[in-house]
């Protein structure tokens, strides 16, 4: 779908969309064509309340022609309310067998350009679906929206903010499809050849296959990966924005496991297809570095993505097997399904001794558990720097991709260590999420600022939410995103 600007709304439309705020409920007849004022009192009759996402339809003939007209609430206007808005005129219209419509903001005084373009971003957003394997829609499933025109006082202050925006939506989607597609499609290798594409951009690609990892004893991540006819790979993107004048990068982690049957720990087989978005972390940094490179971020920031298949197959590890992570800690493992932390301590060893970052954030489907403590509303923090834990909170709450702290400490540590290795891979069944945690904490080095971010209860959503349809949430782009942003670029 095309998103475009221009200063005046375009009468020939499909639909023509009035956007009202809260505070201008009471004068929503003066947002509307003369002929059309009397859908304020319809609207009025219906309990439309102008709150973020609300929705009104009704037909009116101006200058002799019968328009569809909606009414989209804009509830206090915050980035937030209007990406919602956006969103709620795509979801409705998607389908509809519309082509085109225009959204009026000439007369939405309160709405500046930064609040318009956040308006497209949610209806851009909004439209994001896969459709690649169906091959029997019916017609009125078929997605018939192409563009959205919308008009506003500002258009050169919208145009000029609108890219960067657009980049980071690019980013957002394509972690969408990397975590949608099945585990046929997506497996090590493919997710490399899918990222490819950032080259264009100016992303520097380096890729470690097995043997190279065998050479630099990645024994962790190699022993998930052993059960697999798929081979693994350590994926590595740099963006640097600053021509050189950044040179230590920030160091963004993520957990690629492309599909996750548990291995040898074999996982029920009810719900184990949702298993293949069990690389949504290795997504989100993916996605992160196109929308970086996208908006030509000026920052160094490299993305690293640790890519394995783990399956239970003769070959597999067993539970008891110890393993020699690359920085020399030999792993205890007594549980094959806990694997996203084997492959994360090798990565983030290599990513370390690698590009000597100050600052690294690993992002991770790890543990089932943070969904009990968290649901599906935040995903959980874990960190060994309180002004970290600031920065990265303050920028999901900017960014509508929010976190929340949970403890480390060397109470929970001590339920890790192995009496027969330096660490076992799994501790009690209480405090779950954190244990992980407390195990990559172990495989972190002096000096560096670290963070954790389990999204497990973000990535796939069984129900729309406010951006995006059910499955692929695309959730930690717009974090990860923000928080360059907020803290690295001059």
């Amino acid at each position: 779908m095309n998103i475009r600007f221009a200063a005046q709304p375009d009468s020939t439309a499909g639909v023509i969309v009035y956007p009202v705020a809260k505070k201008a409920l009471e004068s929503v007849a003066n947002l509307l064509p003369l002929e059309a004022a009397f859908l304020a009192d319809a609207a009025k009759a219906a309990r439309f309340d102008a709150a973020a996402s609300a929705l009104f339809e009704g037909f009116a003939s101006v200058e002799g022609k019968l328009h569809r007209i909606l009414l989209v609430g804009l509830g206090e206007g915050s980035a937030n309310d209007m990406e919602r808005a956006g969103a709620a005129i795509t979801a409705r219209l998607q389908t509809s067998g519309v082509e085109n419509v225009s959204i009026d903001f000439t007369a939405a005084a309160e709405a500046d350009a930064k609040a318009i373009a956040h308006f497209a971003l949610g209806a851009y957003l909004r439209d994001w679906r896969i459709d690649t394997y169906r091959t029997k829609l019916a017609e009125n499933a078929k997605p018939t929206l192409k563009e959205i025109l919308i008009a506003a006082t500002d258009v050169e202050g919208v145009e000029k903010i609108w890219p960067d925006m657009k980049a980071v939506a690019e980013g957002v989607m394509f972690t969408r499809e990397l975590v949608s597609e099945p585990a046929n499609i997506i497996y090590p290798e493919s997710f490399v050849e899918r990222c490819e594409k950032l080259k264009e951009l100016g992303v520097e690609i380096t890729v470690l296959d097995e043997a190279e990892m065998q050479k630099l004893g990645m024994g962790a991540l190699l022993g998930v990966a052993q059960g697999s006819v798929r081979p693994p790979r350590l994926l590595a993107m740099r963006w640097d924005g600053t021509n050189g004048a950044q040179e230590t990068p920030v160091c963004f982690v993520g957990k690629g496991v492309t599909f996750d049957t548990g291995g040898i720990s074999l996982k029920p087989g009810p719900g184990m297809e949702d298993m293949k978005w069990d690389m949504g972390g290795a997504g989100a940094v993916a996605g992160t570095m196109l929308a970086l490179a996208g908006r030509k971020a000026k920052a160094h920031v490299i993305g690293v993505c640790g890519l394995v298949e783990n399956m239970p197959d003769g070959n597999a590890q067993r539970p008891g097997d110890i393993v020699t992570s690359m920085n020399g800690q030999t792993i205890e493992v007594l549980n094959t399904d806990a694997e996203g932390r084997l492959v994360l301590c090798d990565a983030m060893t290599w990513t370390q001794q690698t590009y000597k970052p100050k600052v690294m954030l690993d992002f991770a489907t790890l543990t089932g558990a943070i969904i009990i403590s968290l649901g599906h509303e935040y995903a959980g923090m874990m960190t060994n720097s309180d002004d970290l834990a600031g920065k990265i909170a303050k920028a999901g709450t900017e960014c509508g991709d929010p976190v929340w702290r949970m403890p480390l400490g060397d109470a929970y540590n001590k339920l890790i260590d192995s009496p027969i290795a330096d660490i076992k891979n799994v501790g009690p069944r209480e405090a779950g999420s954190i244990t992980a945690a407390q195990f990559l904490q172990r495989f972190v080095e002096e000096g560096v600022e670290w963070a954790h971010i389990d999204i497990a209860g973000m990535v796939w959503a069984a129900k729309p939410g406010a951006t995006w349809e059910k499955g692929a949430t695309g959730y930690g782009v717009r974090l990860m995103n923000q928080f360059i942003a907020d803290n690295f670029e001059a």
